[in-house]
């Protein structure tokens, strides 16, 4: 891990020079939030002003879970775009083994990714047979707390200091009418597990059962813990109580509509659109006031290889952009709106917010696994659903969830 440091200056270190001629680029990504959206128009504006060339936007609704297999399938199928955002795991690694992604290690070599990324764990899911095939943009973890200050002013207590306080906080907050939890619909309750998971099972339960695949942990006394503080939170959900987006839970959290919230820290990026500011608005807590280390994750620009016959002007504008993506200007500009945390260690974060802050300080005590990085997309398309059905169905016990969870560690690869 290595520490940040302030540069004096920010420049844009593309080493390249401006195209010849333009060229259009298509670039897929399911960035459509508030925050989402101002991010990566950063990206669409460096690269436009740096090369001459045509970001064409294609933003794909539904997040991961409904823009993936469009993604996948367009790659698949022959019909590539120039440029797809995908989350940094091993959802492309069956593309990247039949040659349809483009090896980006030269470009890598040349720029000097290795001598500024910040944590070198993150290039994993890049890498195949020692070969780099995406540039991770940022660091992005799930594991937060969102609380509302205008919900514990309302009831007359201080804001929660991390996850027992807020639990603690429930009865006062259905009480006077508030919503201990907000969520949105679909796939923003997935994240919440591996949450509970490094929040009170801890580090080592993650290790366990991320990195190792250790069913015998899922089976512990550590997942029962974290099991019953899941079915502890599905008893203050309910279907009607739910909204589409996880953006309209912020609005709710400025509100003081809901009190609290587990989303990862793109929330942040929605909550400053809309005006709010940590620390009057609402709190951020990361590893639920519980643990001083984050799962690590985030996003990552693939190329594809374009077909045959291709205008070099096009594949020159995907080098430009790989360039561009991992450059001191656009990392500053994209992640100040993402919420996000830069993988460049050059840059000056004095912009940055409380909540992004808080995460960086935490870089220096390592990144803990996600999920989506060492486990295959399948695997955790049933640990998801598993969520979801036992969040909805009162009747699978903790028992039945923790086996079920158990089996599908116990098949994974």
């Amino acid at each position: 891990m290595k520490n940040f440091t302030v540069a004096a200056s920010i420049a844009v270190a593309l080493m390249s020079t401006t195209a010849v001629s333009a060229a259009e680029l298509e670039v897929t990504h399911w960035w459509t939030s508030a925050g989402e959206a101002a991010s990566i128009a950063e990206f669409a504006r460096i690269f436009e002003e740096e090369t001459g060339h045509t970001w064409v936007d294609s933003a794909l609704g539904g997040s991961g879970t409904g823009a993936n297999p469009v993604i996948l399938s367009r790659i698949i199928g022959g019909d590539p775009m120039g440029a797809t955002q995908l989350n940094t795991g091993r959802e492309a690694e069956e593309l990247i083994a039949a040659g349809l992604m483009r090896d980006l290690t030269d470009i890598a070599d040349e720029v000097g990714l290795r001598e500024f990324f910040v944590d070198e764990t993150l290039l994993e899911p890049c890498t195949y047979e020692g070969r780099i095939y995406c540039f991770p943009i940022n660091i992005h973890s799930w594991d937060w707390l969102w609380l509302s200050t205008a919900a514990y002013e309302e009831i007359g207590q201080p804001v929660p200091t991390n996850w027992n306080e807020y639990v603690e906080s429930w009865p006062a907050l259905e009480e006077a009418g508030i919503l201990p939890f907000g969520l949105g619909t679909g796939w923003p309750i997935d994240g919440v597990p591996g949450v509970l998971m490094a929040g009170i099972g801890g580090t080592d339960l993650v290790l366990a059962i991320n990195r190792d695949k250790n069913a015998d942990a899922v089976r512990g006394p550590e997942f029962r813990e974290v099991a019953e503080a899941l079915d502890n939170l599905r008893s203050v959900i309910s279907a009607d109580t739910m909204v589409p987006t996880f953006g309209d839970v912020g609005n709710q959290l400025l509100a003081g509509e809901a009190a609290g919230n587990i989303h990862g820290d793109w929330l942040q990026g929605d909550l400053q659109i809309a005006g709010g500011v940590p620390g009057e608005d609402y709190e951020c807590i990361p590893g639920l006031g519980l643990n001083d280390q984050l799962s690590g994750g985030g996003d990552s620009f693939y190329f594809p290889v374009l077909p045959e016959g291709t205008d070099p002007e096009v594949i020159e504008a995907q080098t430009e952009l790989a360039r561009i993506i991992v450059s001191q200007e656009a990392q500053l500009a994209f992640n100040l709106k993402k919420g996000s945390m830069p993988i460049r260690t050059d840059i000056d974060l004095s912009q940055a917010n409380a909540c992004m802050t808080k995460a960086i300080e935490l870089l220096d005590n390592g990144l803990l696994p996600s999920g989506e990085a060492t486990l295959t997309s399948d695997t955790m398309a049933q640990l998801n659903d598993l969520t979801k059905e036992f969040i909805d169905n009162d009747s699978i016990t903790v028992d039945d969830y923790i086996e079920r969870y158990a089996s599908l560690i116990e098949s994974a690869d």
